[in-house]
């Protein structure tokens, strides 16, 4: 049987878990307010957003049922099995953003968006062939992005979490109680820690070169990095 994770917080787990609720998942909290600002941020750099047919590389349907506004069709491609419903505006496809099949590669997008994925598609190679993709099929983008140096690390809301030592990270990962699903083992911590790299501001505008690299701040820091690539003159942002 597996390991079950241990906390030395014990007694004050739920309450923790309600903290990070507060923080980053529920209606009223804090990243769904960023969320909230993010939303409107996109249709400022978008105004035709609406008439767009939308290019979602690594999203889900839920999120595009809950924001403010509805693009003319979206096509969202997740690793993922698709919901066995969703409107008829959308399409939903189970791939690889980093290796797209002709599903997608056949097809010619107004905007390719991606929201909180290039962290994730592993290492260095992946986010170069992921930042290709976005770069070929539009020619408008928006790819989003948890900043590096940014001191919380927003998946494990630990603070300089991204800095420490893998087995350091491994062993936090298992014991911190806002941890959205703790590992059931060290083997399966070590690997989603792996899973995870956060880039710098350097890395992203080598990823994307022709790209304007917007800058999402709490509290005067970069919390997020946002590349956008428009088509005529640039929406006035607040950068």
């Amino acid at each position: 049987m597996a390991e079950k994770p241990k906390t030395p917080w014990g007694a004050n787990l739920s309450t923790l878990k309600q903290v990070r609720s507060q923080l980053v998942e529920g209606s009223n909290s804090v990243g769904e307010r960023y969320r909230a600002k993010r939303w409107e941020l996109l249709r400022a750099t978008f105004p035709d957003i609406e008439s767009m047919t939308v290019l979602d590389l690594g999203g889900r349907p839920g999120m595009w049922l809950r924001a403010p506004f509805r693009p003319a069709a979206i096509h969202i491609v997740n690793l993922q099995a698709p919901p066995p419903e969703f409107p008829d505006w959308m399409r939903v496809d189970q791939g690889d953003a980093c290796a797209l099949g002709h599903e997608v590669t056949g097809n010619s997008y107004d905007l390719v968006f991606s929201n909180s994925v290039l962290e994730h598609v592993g290492g260095h190679a992946q986010r170069a062939r992921f930042a290709a993709n976005v770069r070929e099929l539009g020619p408008r983008y928006w790819v989003q992005t948890p900043y590096r140096y940014f001191p919380l690390e927003p998946h494990w809301l630990f603070p300089g979490f991204q800095f420490l030592p893998l087995n350091v990270r491994a062993e936090i990962s298992r014991r911190w109680p806002l941890v959205h699903f703790p590992p059931e083992d060290q083997t399966a911590s070590i690997r989603r820690v792996m899973e995870i790299e956060l880039v710098s501001k350097t890395e992203m505008l080598a990823y994307f070169p022709d790209s304007t690299l917007l800058s999402e701040k709490t509290a005067g820091l970069t919390k997020s990095l946002i590349a956008v690539k428009q088509l005529g003159p640039d929406v006035a942002l607040n950068r």
